[in-house]
């Protein structure tokens, strides 16, 4: 088939926001640990912040993982 090559390049570049995600995903997590640690009396309304933003950061990886997916089924 004729593209596949450009089809899979794009699919490997689809998938890397888990790369993305996992990064900030790190990030979030040790800045809210950093801030219970200073405001301990803060911590339920940090985490549910925190709890919010890893979410959506999820939902990006998710979003790339199936982009990926629907890439490879039309190959």
């Amino acid at each position: 088939m004729e593209g596949s090559g450009a089809i899979a390049i794009a699919a490997s570049l689809a998938v890397l926001t888990g790369l993305g995600a996992g990064i900030g995903i790190g990030y979030a997590t040790s800045k809210a640990a950093e801030a219970v640690s200073r405001q301990p009396e803060a911590a339920g309304k940090i985490m549910t912040l925190t709890l919010t933003g890893l979410a959506l950061a999820e939902a990006t990886a998710i979003y790339g993982l199936l982009i990926a997916i629907l890439l490879f089924t039309k190959v």
